[in-house]
């Protein structure tokens, strides 16, 4: 990866309370944070590919060189490391647009007049922070880099919260529970949603306690007070999740039982049936003998007389059956 790629997917937005500036990059040289200590400064990258540019970003701004081998690891757990008046932050998020529920690295470099996010693919969920930051609409511009983080995080909640709700809808009407059905496709149709669910609730977890390991944090300037509140956002949305995933276990419990129950009344009318017909076979089978001395071989109304035991044999069965409630 070249230097001009770097700056290509690389952006900063300086603010303040009066002023407010976007800025692009030719050289990797013009990125400053500590220019002005009066503005709040916002970089944000697209791509953890750019180890070299990472480097010198570092360097020049005379950063904790710890950081180098950080952002070196491409696959990163969760993490909420304090350095030298900073703080590296790194998190799994969903990306909600993709119908596979794929997730992407975020990484966080904070401190008290900078935030540096780098975002392993190109789009995001801060539009609407970068366009009150142009309008200077509520109070971002008169904050600083923890409100900055807060209302990221809180827009990654909040896109899990949209997304988890839209799909519910769409997952209610195809999963009603006055239209279940015991079929290979219904079944299916269970099993993806509790994937999705699960896909869901594992990233949410794994933002919580990105969350929780912020309030622990001490760094000059930095208020740790926003994210209790992210903290109980999280919480509703893995209850919301739990809860419906209850709901879609008690539905492949209830195809179960429906599977369960048409069986059993299938075996029942067998059984039945069987036992209807097995003393006719037995009749059946003692007169088919080629023995001379049968009673009623020879009779006139021997064959008439076999045939009415026959219907008493199964009348007498089937009342029997009604009266015990079988069928």
């Amino acid at each position: 990866m070249t230097e001009n790629d770097f700056l290509d997917n690389t952006s900063i937005i300086s603010y303040s309370a009066k002023n407010y500036e976007k800025t692009t990059y030719n050289a990797i040289s013009e990125i400053v944070f500590s220019e002005n200590s009066t503005s709040t400064k916002w970089l944000n990258t697209y791509g953890i590919q750019f180890h070299d540019a990472y480097k010198k970003v570092i360097h020049q701004n005379k950063l904790d060189d710890f950081l180098i081998k950080l952002l070196g690891d491409e696959e990163h757990p969760n993490k909420v490391i304090l350095l030298d008046n900073l703080l590296f932050v790194t998190t799994r998020v969903l990306i909600t647009q993709s119908q596979k529920l794929d997730s992407e690295q975020m990484i966080f470099v904070v401190s008290s007049d900078f935030l540096w996010s780098i975002q392993e693919k190109s789009g995001d969920y801060f539009g609407w922070i970068r366009e009150r930051l142009e309008g200077n609409k509520g109070i971002v511009r008169k904050k600083k880099t923890d409100y900055l983080l807060y209302l990221i995080l809180e827009s990654i909640i909040d896109n899990y919260q949209n997304t988890y709700e839209v799909n519910a809808d769409l997952s209610a009407d195809k999963l009603n529970s006055t239209h279940i059905k015991p079929t290979p496709e219904f079944t299916s149709l269970v099993e993806k949603r509790k994937q999705e669910l699960f896909n869901f609730k594992k990233a949410t977890l794994s933002l919580r306690d990105t969350i929780i390991k912020l309030e622990k944090v001490e760094i000059k300037d930095f208020n740790i007070k926003y994210f209790n509140e992210l903290k109980e956002q999280t919480n509703n949305l893995v209850s919301n999740i739990d809860f419906e995933l209850q709901e879609l276990e008690s539905k492949i419990n209830l195809i179960f039982s429906i599977q369960g129950h048409r069986l059993n009344e299938v075996m029942k009318t067998l059984t039945i049936l069987s036992v209807i017909f097995i003393p006719l076979t037995f009749l059946a089978g003692i007169y088919g003998m080629n023995f001379e001395n049968i009673p009623e071989l020879k009779s006139k109304y021997g064959y008439f007389i076999l045939l009415g035991v026959m219907a008493i044999v199964t009348i007498v069965s089937v009342w029997y059956f009604k009266r015990k409630k079988w069928f």
